[in-house]
């Protein structure tokens, strides 16, 4: 896969995200939607430097998803509770320290020089 069209498929899939995170409407949390902004960040910035591969990014976009799912499900009723902002704060620390690990790991995107 070459450079560009990993740089597509990321700008595309981020752009969906986004989409849906600001078609979501107000949530009572907002430090977890500054979280997942920030996930997302970190995911553009090492599929754009080479630090993950085209398929590492995948797989970090897709948990960034169903943690979305999940918040969206728990806001179904209207509101967060503290319970559900505290599993929705695990599953993010989760997702972080795999953003972390796959940045770090000895895997490049060979094709992003």
């Amino acid at each position: 896969m070459n450079k560009f069209l990993a740089t597509a498929i990321i700008a595309a899939v981020s752009t969906v995200f986004l989409a849906v995170t600001a078609l979501a409407g107000p949530t009572e949390a907002p430090v977890v939607k500054k979280r997942e902004r920030n996930q997302q960040k970190r995911i553009e910035q090492g599929a754009e430097s080479g630090q993950l591969t085209p398929r590492e990014a995948g797989r970090l976009e897709r948990e960034q998803a169903r943690i979305k799912q999940d918040e969206e499900r728990m806001k179904s009723d209207g509101k967060l509770t503290k319970q559900e902002r505290l599993k929705l704060k695990r599953e993010q620390d989760r997702a972080s320290r795999h953003i972390y690990r796959e940045k770090h790991d000895a895997q490049k995107d060979k094709t992003n020089n």
